[in-house]
């Protein structure tokens, strides 16, 4: 499965959001810092806003990432997010014939919880889209009025004015119904709708009116107006947009009266005017959406005082100038830079297996084909890592013989690996031959670990943990939590309880086995029907933001980014979805893995790291299964780069 999943989509809005708001924000401060400039300037300083605006989304990265816990919470900024799931039931491999089973029961489907990011976006779509159909409905009732209407008795007026204002394309002025707000629309093929009251209006009315209108049409306010209200309806749920879109239209008017007092209109005729023709008139906000009004009845007063005011600035802008407001601002906000890939040196290759296997045998020492079993597991190659490792074994039973502890420890190591490799039977006997000839010592409590998660008796399984904690008191914690969990099966809450505090009590504070036996404890704690542990949902939140920013604090730097310019992302060509732990059946538990990648020149991802873990042997399945992807890698102007990337893994038990 390819492509942006739910949390791309949302660690997008989120930062396109916070970048409008700086945008905007910084649209306020200029414009207030140029109060004393024309509203020609002002009105462009919001023009150049809204372009910037609608830019954002279809940018590289441009302004820097302000850091929120809500998107920082979630990954870091990371441009593609690839996702997967793994699904298994609980009663795998297990006899049905028995009640006494620690996972004969089926496990619970995860219970349904509301999306909020989901629920954010749905909510922010469903707003866009509604003013969006607003906006096209006014443009169609718009249009059918256009083609209604008939020409104006006033359009060789309208030729003389508009040649004086320097517009060199024709221009119709159409009647519409009585009572109608005079107003412009259409970009291509502008358009002056005057009602039909104008014949009765005085010569000089009509030629301010027309003046006014012709006006908007030399300002190419119909263009910008359209502009605006895009920028308004994608970000219809911020409060400063709405801010941004009332400035606009004051500057925007009071723009336009200060070309027409240009054209020789004397200010105190001219408010008069405006005001008959506010007081007398129909406004029809709903047509606003499209079209540019004369005069809205809220903006009147400031702008009658405006006109009368001898002192203000009334230099005039053009359409020139507002295309060079909107070049500038794109471009200020357009990628400013491009990270460059740095191949990293790959890591160091180990010996020759076959040499190494041939001169351990010479020497009969097991510890050069353990180390190099040990470099190729580190390397997650773990078939090599197991010929290794059997070669090992032969050579300890030639030399200590089948009873050995240095035997015992050899089939250990064999059973880890297979264990890794989620060869779940295959482990299963190595971990059983192993036992048998170390029996019980210090190293053999693992074995007694895995062993007891597949035992199908409750007694057996309980003996198999208290041996483990009893030989290797590390493992303690672990052991008590698998403990909580069969009494918890049992039916006894109160033995369950004290073993999970027991647990932490004894794991370390800051580890991922504290974050797996507080989460398990918080869901028995649900089923009890006790919700209301703070402090429990407290330290599982701590401890999963401290354990995020210790993965993310990793996170290389070097590596190229989705949205850096001729940058392309990488798109999946091969999956494998993850495999299930015994350890996750035994606790039915679920939840979700993001890893983050590296997408070599070759589409192999390397350099894999949990960012937020589950734990439970989970981490690990995801990590296996991502190694086997196989991706088309990203490349910059043409050529494939390594790029960083976020695989989100989803475990859920049926």
């Amino acid at each position: 499965m390819t492509g942006w999943n739910e949390l791309a989509w949302f660690a997008t809005f989120v930062n396109v959001a916070l970048k409008s708001t700086a945008v905007l924000g910084a649209a306020w401060l200029v414009a207030f810092l140029m109060r004393g400039r024309s509203a020609a300037a002002r009105h462009l300083v919001w023009t150049a806003a809204a372009a910037a605006v609608l830019a954002l989304p279809f940018l590289s990265v441009t302004l820097p990432i302000l850091p929120v816990p809500v998107a920082g919470a979630l990954l870091p900024d990371v441009s593609v997010v690839f996702q997967t799931a793994a699904t298994a039931r609980a009663d795998v491999a297990v006899s049905r014939g028995t009640q006494q089973s620690i996972m004969s029961s089926a496990a619970q489907p995860a219970p349904w919880r509301p999306d909020w990011r989901l629920s954010l976006m749905l909510l922010w779509a469903a707003g866009a889209v509604a003013a969006l159909m607003q906006m096209l409905v006014t443009c169609a009732r718009i249009w059918r009025l256009r083609r209604a209407a008939m020409p104006s008795t006033d359009g060789d007026l309208s030729k003389v004015l508009a040649k004086g204002l320097g517009i060199s394309h024709p221009v119709e002025v159409l009647e519409t119904g009585q009572g109608l707000m005079p107003m412009t629309f259409g970009i291509l093929r502008p358009a002056v709708f005057m009602p039909s009251d104008a014949a009765g209006w005085s010569d000089e009315r009509r030629r301010i009116v027309l003046l006014h209108e012709l006006a908007h049409v030399r300002r190419g306010d119909t263009t910008t107006q359209l502009l605006a209200r895009v920028a308004l309806i994608l970000n219809w749920w911020n409060p400063l947009a709405w801010k941004a879109w009332r400035e606009f239209l004051k500057e925007r008017e009071r723009a336009t009266d200060d070309l027409v007092l240009h054209a020789g209109a004397r200010p105190s005729d001219y408010a008069g005017h405006l005001l008959e023709v506010a007081r007398t008139m129909q406004a029809a906000p709903a047509l606003g959406w499209a079209a540019v009004a004369m005069a809205r009845r809220s903006q009147l007063e400031g702008r009658l005082l405006a006109i009368l005011d001898s002192r203000v600035n009334r230099n005039a802008g053009g359409r020139a100038s507002a295309l060079i407001a909107v070049l500038i601002a794109i471009a200020i906000v357009a990628p400013f830079a491009a990270v460059r890939a740095q191949d990293r040196a790959s890591q160091a290759i180990p010996p020759d297996v076959d040499a190494t296997m041939r001169a351990a045998a010479a020497q009969k020492n097991h510890e050069i084909l353990d180390k190099a079993a040990a470099a190729f597991e580190a390397l997650r190659q773990y078939e090599t890592a197991q010929k290794l490792l059997e070669e090992s074994v032969a050579i300890r039973e030639e030399v200590e013989g089948k009873q050995s502890v240095d035997y015992g420890v050899g089939l250990m190591k064999i059973a880890d690996v297979e264990k890794k490799r989620h060869h779940g039977k295959e482990a299963e006997v190595f971990y059983t031959k192993a036992l048998a000839v170390l029996g019980d010592r210090p190293e053999s409590a693992p074995a007694l670990m895995y062993l007891g998660l597949r035992k199908k008796n409750l007694a057996e399984a309980i003996d198999y943990f208290e041996r483990a904690q009893s030989l290797d008191p590390a493992l303690a914690g672990p052991a008590k939590t698998w403990m909580a969990l069969i009494r918890e099966r049992q039916q006894n809450p109160g033995e369950a309880e004290l073993l999970y505090k027991s647990a932490l009590a004894v794991e370390k504070p800051d580890s991922i086995d504290a974050l797996n036996t507080m989460q398990l404890y918080a869901r028995f704690l649900k089923e009890q029907g006790r919700e209301d542990d703070t402090a429990l949902k407290t330290a599982i939140a701590e401890l999963s933001g401290k354990l995020y920013r210790s993965a993310v604090a990793q996170t290389n730097l070097d590596v190229v980014r989705i949205g850096s310019a001729g940058v392309t992302a990488p798109s999946l060509i091969y999956k494998l979805d993850p495999e299930y732990t015994e350890e996750a059946r035994f606790a039915k538990y679920w939840g979700t893995v993001v890893l983050y990648i590296e997408v070599g020149p070759d589409g192999i991802a390397r350099n894999i790291r949990v960012v937020k873990g589950i734990g439970l042997g989970l981490d690990e399945c995801a990590i296996t299964a991502i190694e086997k992807w196989r991706f088309k890698p990203a490349t910059k102007d043409g050529a494939p780069v390594t790029v960083e990337a976020h695989v989100e893994v989803n475990f859920r038990l049926l």
